[in-house]
């Protein structure tokens, strides 16, 4: 087969591959239309009324925040106007553009890692026909916006391009703050990225390195569109759009059963004088664990930024299912890249899931039941962190850096 016609059939199962995962996603959107007019259950997520009311609300110019519950920036209401002028669905249409593209990025991001087009759509795959990430943004949920800011930042970065990088990392911090946990990796990333190369990996070297050029460029300009658009929304909206933003994720401390190992403590304490202190005291060994693994691995930054969202998701506060989807956009940029066989990743996978179906039943019944199952909850939390853990160093124990495989094929 010559050349040209190689690269149409790659470009056919790219077109085929997309096109499948967005026709899927449309036609969950009219089903979920069909569902909420007809049956007692909904299928749209409550969060998207709670963006659709925020949105009616700046259109009328008032502040979002006059809608309870809604802890996001204004600027995501702002997106959302046009569900207000065309029509209601506007806002998943957009999740459901933005959940195709991240799987665009993802194959670019692959390509460039070194794999092949075919190659690339199979791990792409993995996000783009995957039920979670699908039911989220079809149902209303915001996260594949952020999945396409991470993306878009990782992408930039390969290519070197540090300003676009900055303006895009700087934006998805100030639309969720979590994004935060990436600013060592990138640093490091950015001002060691020559003295990687050489195997420079002392810790005193690599700190040193942090005084570059390309690093002040990244931080002046990330910072800038971070606090331009704080201080734009600060004037509009004052302290309610600081606390309902920020403060409020800084100092939740959810009661609620999730999946958090913490949650059980928080909900014995939360009358209790030292619940605050508790709730700062658990960003510990978070801070910890995500200081010890950007210095480890920051030189392969798309493992470094998936471990990092793992730990920061599996030792939160707060841990529910749309949490998960911050660290599995990431995950087919690692997959290449590991040594386990097939059944081996099987198996972690029903790990995973096995984690999560042995907290759902306790969970089920005191939601539906109005059993007292919280100790039962917490047992499954700590067993389901135990599992993330389990999973994590298998993944780093099977990883083989972008560099070895390299040598391997220059050997060959």
């Amino acid at each position: 087969m010559s050349r040209g016609n190689m690269f149409s059939s790659q470009l056919l199962k790219f077109g085929t591959l997309y096109s499948v995962a967005f026709v899927i996603r449309l036609c969950l959107v009219g089903f979920g239309i069909y569902q909420d007019k007809t049956m007692v259950v909904k299928y749209t997520d409550i969060d998207y009324h709670v963006f659709i009311d925020a949105s009616r609300l700046v259109t009328q110019g008032e502040s979002p925040y006059n809608r309870s519950t809604y802890r996001y920036t204004p600027l995501l209401a702002w997106m959302l106007s046009p569900s207000i002028y065309l029509t209601s669905h506007f806002g998943k249409l957009l999740f459901v553009i933005c959940d195709v593209l991240s799987g665009v990025l993802l194959y670019h991001i692959l390509t460039l890692r070194g794999l092949s087009s075919d190659a690339a759509c199979r791990f792409s795959a993995l996000w783009l026909l995957n039920p979670l990430p699908i039911g989220v943004s079809t149902r209303g949920n915001a996260e594949a916006l952020l999945a396409v800011l991470v993306l878009s930042t990782l992408l930039c970065l390969q290519l070197k391009r540090h300003f676009t990088a900055a303006c895009l990392y700087g934006l998805s911090v100030h639309m969720k703050i979590y994004t935060v946990i990436y600013a060592l990796p990138i640093a490091l990333f950015i001002s060691n990225h020559k003295e990687s190369k050489k195997n420079y990996r002392g810790v005193f070297r690599v700190i040193q390195n942090l005084f570059s050029k390309d690093l002040a460029l990244f931080a002046v300009v990330a910072g800038a569109v971070f606090l331009g658009l704080t201080l734009t929304f600060y004037c509009m909206y004052g302290w309610d759009f600081l606390q309902e933003t920020y403060f409020y994720h800084l100092t939740r401390r959810d009661i609620r059963h999730n999946f958090s190992p913490y949650f059980y403590m928080f909900y014995l304490t939360v009358e209790s004088e030292w619940s605050f202190a508790l709730g700062l005291v658990t960003f510990l060994p978070q801070v910890i664990l995500l200081l010890f693994t950007s210095l480890a691995f920051y030189a392969d930054l798309p493992l470094c930024c998936f471990l990092n969202t793992a730990l920061f998701v599996s030792f939160n506060k707060v841990c529910t299912s749309q949490y998960f989807l911050w660290y599995l956009c990431l995950l087919p940029l690692v997959l290449p890249h590991l040594r386990l066989t097939v059944k081996q990743g099987i198996g972690l996978l029903l790990l995973w899931f096995t984690g999560q179906g042995l907290w759902l039943a306790p969970a089920y019944y005191l939601e539906f039941e109005g059993r007292n199952t919280f100790v039962f909850i917490w047992f499954a939390g700590l067993l389901f962190l135990i599992i993330n853990t389990v999973i994590m160093v298998q993944i780093i124990n099977n990883y083989v850096p972008k560099r070895a495989v390299q040598q391997k094929k220059k050997m060959k």
